[in-house]
């Protein structure tokens, strides 16, 4: 993964935290919503996992938001 990769999904996972975070939930929170491991969101909004697309869908629907409002602007 080159350094560009690795600032998208930073900037993914920001997005995840920022809309999280606005609901006032705690990662455990969306995790349980999203049917996922607490762990993994965590991760993921560290940038640390190439979440994958399914998942990532399934995230912005327990969020309420579109799917292209977790990507950065200059995407």
């Amino acid at each position: 993964m080159n350094l560009n990769d690795a600032q998208f999904l930073r900037d993914v996972g920001d997005r995840i935290r920022d809309h999280r975070q606005a609901r006032k939930w705690t990662q455990a929170d969306l995790a349980q919503r999203c049917r996922l491991h607490r762990t993994y969101i965590g991760s993921v909004e560290r940038g640390e996992r190439n979440v994958s697309l399914l998942n990532l869908r399934r995230i912005a629907k327990v969020l309420r938001v579109a799917l292209t409002a977790l990507f950065p602007a200059d995407s």
